[in-house]
């Protein structure tokens, strides 16, 4: 892997989180068996800082709990970056009891922003954006077998949170151009409720 990529065990390590710390924004992503946290375990939590520090953690079955990422995901000084935080949001608080906030969903501000557009997910948003294509091809792998994952995969992992964070400074220029910020900013702070709701398999109570 890249000389600024590095893989841990169950937790950030204590130098890792202290350089995670000092950054303003941290891009997050997860990869997990599936898309029902109380049935698919987390498998990967990747993170990756604005000079481009990648690291993967490895989340053990049973695993319940990550102190230096929790303290990390909950530092309110730090923006949290995600594409699609809705998931992954829930799925770190189900898994590792980790409030995270404060939350920044490139997800919503692409739905919020490029209005132009039905095509939000985070390959075109950043083949657009960044002109990159991502290979998406071990997105559906099996992110279970922590001891072997392939260097595909790891490269994978790497790629999604490698861009978020610039994806998100084109993003807040164009909502704030198209003067949509402010409303992005309140979708953002209802993450954790919307989490929390599907969490506890609540759908469409905002429906008529």
């Amino acid at each position: 892997m890249e000389t600024n990529f590095e893989v841990c065990d169950r937790d950030l390590s204590p130098e890792t989180l202290t350089r995670y710390l000092s950054a303003e924004a941290i891009a997050i992503d997860t990869e997990t068996m599936g898309l029902i946290p109380q049935r698919d375990r987390l498998c990967l939590v990747q993170l990756c800082d604005p000079s481009g520090y990648v690291t993967a953690i490895k989340i053990a079955k049973k695993q319940t709990e990550a102190p230096n990422l929790k303290q990390l995901m909950e530092a309110k000084n730090i923006l949290k970056v995600f594409h699609f935080a809705r998931f992954d949001v829930a799925q770190l608080s189900y898994q590792l009891e980790i409030e995270t906030n404060p939350i920044f969903c490139t997800k919503i501000a692409s739905k919020l922003a490029r209005t132009y557009t039905s095509s939000h997910g985070l390959k075109n948003l950043v083949q657009e954006l960044e002109k990159i294509e991502l290979d998406k091809t071990s997105q559906c792998s099996d992110w279970g077998n922590a001891v072997n994952l392939s260097e595909k995969q790891l490269s994978y992992a790497a790629n999604d949170v490698r861009y978020l964070l610039t994806v998100k400074d084109k993003l807040i220029e164009m909502l704030k151009r198209e003067e949509r910020w402010e409303l992005a900013q309140k979708c953002f702070n209802c993450i954790p409720l919307f989490a929390e709701l599907d969490l506890n398999f609540y759908q469409d109570i905002f429906a008529h």
